[in-house]
């Protein structure tokens, strides 16, 4: 199945110079392309070893050739990967001969994902979960994508998809077929227990959206307190690099600085702040009202103070969220500890205290067995339309209007489901009818 009549090729392999680059291509015009730069077509998905050669038939390279033909391929269609020597100056001849061949055109940024669902090879959470890999830079971003590129949370939603097809079809037998032998009265009844559990999974569903959000995204933690309280220097201290501005004068920070660490395989990101404190001037004012729409944000505060009893108090005033108080430049105190208890006490000096600070964040992060299924909604779409869907199902719970009306209830929930996948079959209730009862026999 083709989508169009270009064919497509791109460097797949990321990088230039590598040892190995590999360039993939699909559409219909691949075998062709194939016959042109290597002579022949190979066996189907057997690696072969030719010869590379220009439209002149100058030999540009050797390498290892693949065809995989349409529809057993990642697009669905007839596709190619040409694995060359990752050279920049070879690699440009490849593309440049390819797009010297008619028909034949350079991918649009994720272009060939795009064929493999238009092709039915992938749906839509499982596109995003490839992505989501691609950019995976912990082991819990790993895990998260590749059960989404795998087709595990597909599968959830498809499972509850053919239950609202089943429900609809059950209802559909009692109005249109009630006066058969063969269907028993009030069928639909009994499917009604189903769709109140159905509505609680998804409602439990919804729940671990914010789970599937720290995974993905990961936990923000933003780091607050007043100015000169070494904001700065334990953002720099943990990333070990300067990402801050880090002074004595208060008020530097002005804008809203961040860096990424890998806790325990989750993504943290770490957000410096602007000073909280009172100030006139219009610039930190900015700072200070970006502060605080971060703080209300964040999953997690990590409040820095050197002045606890002076500052704890009003910092956190009116912040309803998680804290973690920390006190700062633990190692130039003497006997003068603050009376407020902290949470931890750090020095970014000499790194006392960090890690029980890092073991305390940690704390904050989800509790995911080692070998659980991640299967997950990651994003605010599927969030959407999930909610969607159960609202529907609530609506044809509650619905007392009769079958008919319940029934248009339940098509809503399974479109919005749909829609989460990019698959909104075509439904036909009269196979699952006759595939029950003995309809007509």
């Amino acid at each position: 199945m083709t989508h169009g009549s270009d064919t497509i090729f791109a460097l797949s392999s990321g990088g230039l110079p590598s040892g190995v680059a590999v360039v993939r291509i699909s559409g219909p015009a691949t075998r062709n392309a194939l016959v042109s730069l290597c002579g022949g077509v190979p066996a189907s998905r057997r690696a072969t070893l030719r010869p590379i050669r220009s439209r002149n038939g100058e030999e540009l390279d050797k390498g290892l050739v693949l065809f995989f033909p349409s529809p057993n391929s990642f697009t669905g269609e007839d596709c190619a990967e040409l694995q060359i020597h990752g050279g920049r100056a070879t690699v440009r001849a490849v593309l440049a001969t390819l797009g010297e061949l008619e028909g034949l055109r350079p991918a649009e940024a994720g272009e060939f994902s795009r064929r493999a669902f238009m092709s039915g090879r992938m749906d839509l959470v499982e596109v995003e979960g490839l992505a989501d890999l691609i950019a995976a830079e912990t082991e819990m971003q790993r895990r998260l994508a590749a059960e989404q590129a795998a087709g595990g949370l597909s599968r959830l939603y498809d499972s509850w998809a053919k239950r609202l097809t089943h429900a609809r079809a059950m209802i559909e037998a009692e109005l249109d077929f009630a006066d058969e032998d063969d269907v028993p009265g009030s069928v639909a009844a009994s499917i009604w227990d189903d769709m109140r559990v159905l509505q609680k999974e998804i409602f439990n569903h919804l729940g671990e959206g914010r789970i599937g959000e720290i995974v993905r995204d990961g936990l923000k933690v933003v780091i607050a307190g007043p100015p000169n309280a070494g904001k700065s220097s334990l953002l720099n201290y943990l990333a070990r690099r300067e990402v801050a501005i880090v002074t004595d004068v208060p008020g530097t920070t002005r804008d809203v600085l961040h860096v990424d660490l890998d806790l325990l395989g989750f993504a943290v990101r770490l957000f410096d702040t602007a000073g909280l404190r009172e100030t006139e001037d219009v610039v930190e004012r900015e700072g200070i009202r970006r502060t605080q729409l971060s703080m209300a944000e964040a999953h997690l505060v990590l409040l820095l103070s050197d002045r606890p009893d002076e500052d704890w108090p009003a910092l956190a005033h009116g912040y309803e969220g998680p804290i973690i108080r920390v006190l700062t430049k633990s190692d130039t105190r003497d006997t003068a500890w603050p009376s407020v208890r902290s949470d931890a006490m750090i020095s970014t000096r000499t790194g006392s205290g960090i890690d029980d600070l890092l073991e305390a964040v940690a704390d904050h992060l989800p509790d995911i067995e080692a070998g659980s299924a991640l299967a997950l909604p990651t994003r605010q779409r599927h969030m959407e339309s999930l909610a969607e869907a159960r609202i529907q199902i609530e609506r044809a719970l509650a619905c007392l209007d009769g079958l008919d009306i319940q029934s248009e209830y339940l098509r809503l929930a399974g479109q919005a489901l749909g829609r989460v996948t990019g698959r909104v079959d075509v439904e036909n209730l009269l196979d699952i009818i006759f595939s029950e009862f003995c309809i007509g026999k």
